[in-house]
């Protein structure tokens, strides 16, 4: 496995995502993922499945301090007492002791970033909460959140993919030591069917998905939580880490970037 480490922490480059599984499926698809040697666990209070994401881990046989557990923080927690009382909720479903990241799902300015951060930082005193981050924050966002916290942020969640630049925050992150973590990073599928990600797959007897997981994780301070209810596709997702693109194809994937935002806020039809 390879590792990101910003701040002395060490994730796994590769995690598993959750977003859209649920019920029994969740909890067969995570235990399946942990007995293919996923160590790195990515929930939300939103995506409503932290009972299952916990109960496979607790039957799976993997001792806590092996697996880096995120969640995140919705909308309607933010509020210094709302995170605090649904934190401890989704503690109790996840039944782990502790997470090692919460995020703050998505920036919520009616709340002031202190207020929630404020909370966040006292479940970190508290021994609950390992580390603390956000998720979709642009750069202004990042920078304005990370004036009002005491623990450090380590970590800004976001889409990336190849059809998406995240140069200008990527940039940001790894001057900062903060980790850039890339959901939806096959583009919701589309990646498969990319001409150039193919004609790179086959010299490297790889998929179009794989070497777009590649791409990412090789760039610094980048992890990578591609989900999959397929054992095979988990598989293929962890192979990525017996070659490396070059700096030529890593160049060539990147002029792939056409805008192609495919997860707009909750709250509005669009980024700004």
């Amino acid at each position: 496995m390879e590792y990101v480490s910003v701040r002395g922490v060490k994730v796994p480059a590769i995690g598993f995502g959750t977003w859209e599984i649920v019920g029994e499926e969740c909890r067969k698809s995570v235990a399946s993922a942990l007995e293919l040697g996923y160590r790195h666990i990515d929930t939300a209070q939103i995506y409503m499945n932290e009972d299952k994401v916990g109960r496979a881990i607790a039957e799976s046989g993997v001792k806590r301090d092996e697996i880096f557990l995120t969640t995140k923080l919705w909308l309607s927690n933010l509020a210094g007492s709302g995170v605090i009382k649904s934190f401890n909720e989704s503690l109790r479903n996840l039944k782990t002791g502790y997470v090692d990241l919460l995020l703050i799902h998505w920036p919520y300015e009616k709340i002031p970033y202190s207020e929630t951060l404020g909370a966040m930082n006292q479940l970190v005193k508290d021994g609950k909460v390992r580390h603390i981050g956000v998720s979709n924050f642009t750069l202004k966002q990042l920078e304005k959140a990370r004036q009002s916290t005491e623990e450090p942020i380590i970590c800004n969640q976001v889409e990336y993919h190849p059809f998406l630049s995240q140069n200008i925050l990527l940039d940001y992150c790894q001057k900062n030591d903060i980790m850039l973590t890339a959901y939806s990073p096959l583009g919701r599928g589309n990646v498969k069917d990319d001409e150039t990600l193919a004609k790179i797959g086959k010299k490297y007897c790889k998929t179009p998905a794989q070497i777009s997981l590649r791409w990412l994780t090789q760039q610094k301070n980048v992890a990578a939580v591609p989900k999959s209810k397929s054992k095979k596709h988990q598989k293929e997702n962890l192979e990525i880490l017996d070659f490396k693109l070059t700096q030529d194809e890593m160049q060539e994937i990147a002029k792939l970037a056409r805008g192609e935002r495919l997860i707009n806020p909750p709250f509005a039809p669009k980024w700004d």
